[in-house]
């Protein structure tokens, strides 16, 4: 596998095999506006039997295994372990890829898909999650990255530090 980011090549993959996902964490805040760097790219997906499917096919052409695991731990990529599961992060042949069902904070993709728009990356359009909705998620994990990350959201919204609870 190779260390090399290729985020754009990693969407293209997804869309074309029709997965259904949102774009959240730090590349969709960079595309938002948010001057942070990221090294990974995140995605809360549909658990719709069919994408996840979809998604499992897109992980198996992205050569995806499972990050930070021995390359000897059975790991079965397939629709049945995506459904058993919730979270799972990934190293593939365009780098690292996080696939959440349930970001924290939230309820999921119905949840986040209702307030992402489209947005052009290049050649093609992603459903991007709403600042709103990535500082739900930021507020929700208090991880001290994310709060840092969440200082650039307020500042897209045009927000002051008293005018919204965090």
């Amino acid at each position: 596998m190779t260390s090399s980011f290729d985020p754009i090549g990693m969407l293209l993959t997804l869309l074309d095999h029709k997965v259904r996902f949102v774009l959240i964490g730090g590349y969709a805040a960079a595309l938002r506006g948010s001057p942070m760097l990221t090294g990974d790219l995140d995605i809360c997906y549909s658990r719709e039997t069919e994408n996840l499917s979809r998604l499992c096919d897109a992980l198996i052409e992205l050569r995806a295994r499972l990050r930070g695991v021995d390359e000897e731990v059975p790991f079965q990529l397939d629709r049945k372990t995506l459904l058993a599961g919730d979270s799972f992060t990934f190293v593939t042949d365009k780098g690292s890829l996080d696939c959440l069902a349930t970001p924290s904070g939230t309820f999921g993709f119905d949840d986040l898909n209702a307030g992402a728009s489209d947005e052009g990356i290049g050649v093609a359009t992603v459903r991007v999650a709403s600042l709103d909705d990535l500082a739900r998620m930021k507020r929700a994990s208090r991880r001290p990255k994310d709060m840092v990350a969440l200082e650039w959201i307020r500042g897209l919204q045009g927000e002051t530090e008293g005018t919204r609870e965090a």
